[in-house]
């Protein structure tokens, strides 16, 4: 007796080695993201870090594009999330 492969056998096989090479990929990356962490933020210093922000929905016309300015010196920072009837009173 000898035994017949179904038409899915060939998909079915293939289908299990990109999952095993997509799990190898993502245990690989993970860990070495665990030993080397990727960098995060700036350096504080003068000036701004301009964030560029665009959304487009894909006909003409359509979508919004702004650029947000985060000041880089940590007290202004700081100060940009006071709100603004607190701004002008001192602290006794």
């Amino acid at each position: 007796m000898m035994f017949e492969f179904a038409w899915t056998t060939p998909i079915v096989v293939l289908s299990g080695l990109l999952a095993g090479v997509l799990l190898i990929r993502a245990i690989w990356v993970v860990r070495s993201e665990e030993l080397d962490p990727p960098e995060r933020g700036t350096e504080p210093g003068k000036g701004y870090t301009e964030i560029e922000a665009s959304y487009h929905s894909g006909g003409p016309g359509g979508g919004h594009s702004s650029i947000i300015r985060v000041p880089r010196d940590p007290q202004e920072y700081a100060r940009s999330f006071v709100p603004h009837h607190a701004k002008g009173q001192n602290d006794e």
